[in-house]
């Protein structure tokens, strides 16, 4: 039986879900100096934002092995009686469909086209960044963890774990592929569009160091998201002996698949760090790779959508960047091969 302080969080929790789109602007308006992504809420640097698209393949990722602990770990958080993080209190009181500590990546500092990182931990991200926004959508007086993290660009005071978001357009029909996330299935941006396919940065199995790769982390979420693949690779996989990812590399090889990184930015409510990729697919390419898109995945719905510079709403700060950045850029990114 849940007690009175675990009914009330549970009901902030409710609350946050019901009101991520109305919080996220709350949420904006508390840093009216900060830089902005494409006129979106999402906050940035302005050595965060490419002037041109930049090929996957010229991304610099650095590795430190021995990396300064974040200042603010999410201990602070308000939470109910033995609970000592907002990942054990989710985990026991309201459990999404997939929550598992896996190893992920932190990212330590940017400057584009160079990324450094180094190992950590999934619910080391969700101890910070559902916090604050629980603690927003509670109405805490003061923000007090919010007010420790203190500028949400500063990646040392928190453990940044940063996603990878992907607007992958089709070149010849013109449309996007897009995502309704379940609040019922998801950690995080639950009830809100978001493009795809967006997953945390993460090594597929064993130590982040040997699969430290953006594109292997983006083919799985393809294969998990369009097609409905399991996320469990088990021991001995190896992204080059794995069918999918041969025919999407080798599409990708032939022109057919065109990555780039566009920039990133951090979500005013959660404090999520997104690397903001564009995909474009040739419609015979997409066929042959993603012809069993699905219409349902363990995340939400999903659909098409005209890529013509609009932009769904309520949408994930990241998706709306992601989208504003592929229309400024669509010359560049839709030119023939």
């Amino acid at each position: 039986m849940t007690t009175v302080e675990e009914r009330r969080w549970l009901e902030q929790r409710r609350r946050l879900n019901e009101r991520r789109a109305e919080l996220g602007e709350a949420a904006d308006r508390l840093y009216p100096g900060a830089h902005r992504v494409a006129g979106t809420t999402l906050l940035t640097r302005p050595e965060w934002v490419a002037p041109e698209p930049l090929p996957l393949e010229s991304v610099r990722l650095v590795w430190e092995d021995r990396a300064r602990p974040p200042a603010v770990t999410g201990t602070e958080a308000g939470l109910p009686p033995g609970y000592r993080a907002y990942s054990e209190a989710m985990g026991a009181l309201a459990p999404p469909a997939v929550f598992e500590n896996r190893p992920a990546y932190r990212l330590l500092a940017a400057d584009l086209p160079e990324l450094r990182l180094t190992g950590a931990r999934y619910f080391q991200g969700v101890d910070v960044g559902e916090a604050v926004a629980h603690e927003l959508a509670a109405g805490t007086p003061g923000l007090p963890l919010r007010s420790a993290v203190g500028d949400p660009c500063d990646l040392a005071r928190r453990a940044a774990l940063p996603a990878i978001t992907t607007v992958t357009i089709r070149r010849g029909t013109g449309d996007y592929v897009l995502h309704w996330r379940d609040p019922a299935k998801v950690v995080h941006a639950g009830g809100l569009h978001q493009v795809m396919p967006v997953g945390v940065f993460q090594p597929a199995t064993g130590d982040p160091r040997e699969d430290l790769d953006l594109w292997h982390c983006m083919a799985r979420e393809y294969a998990e998201e369009f097609l409905g693949a399991a996320e469990d690779y088990g021991p001995g996989f190896t992204h080059a002996a794995w069918p999918f990812f041969r025919r999407l590399d080798g599409a990708r090889r032939d022109g057919a698949v065109r990555a780039r990184l566009l920039g990133l930015g951090v979500d005013p409510l959660t404090f999520a760090v997104d690397l903001l990729t564009a995909v474009v697919v040739d419609d015979e390419a997409f066929a042959g790779l993603f012809g069993g898109l699905v219409g349902e995945n363990a995340e939400g719905r999903v659909m098409f959508a005209p890529f013509d510079g609009t932009v769904p709403r309520p949408m994930q700060p990241a998706g709306a960047a992601a989208l504003r950045l592929a229309w400024r850029h669509r010359d560049v990114l839709l030119s023939p091969r």
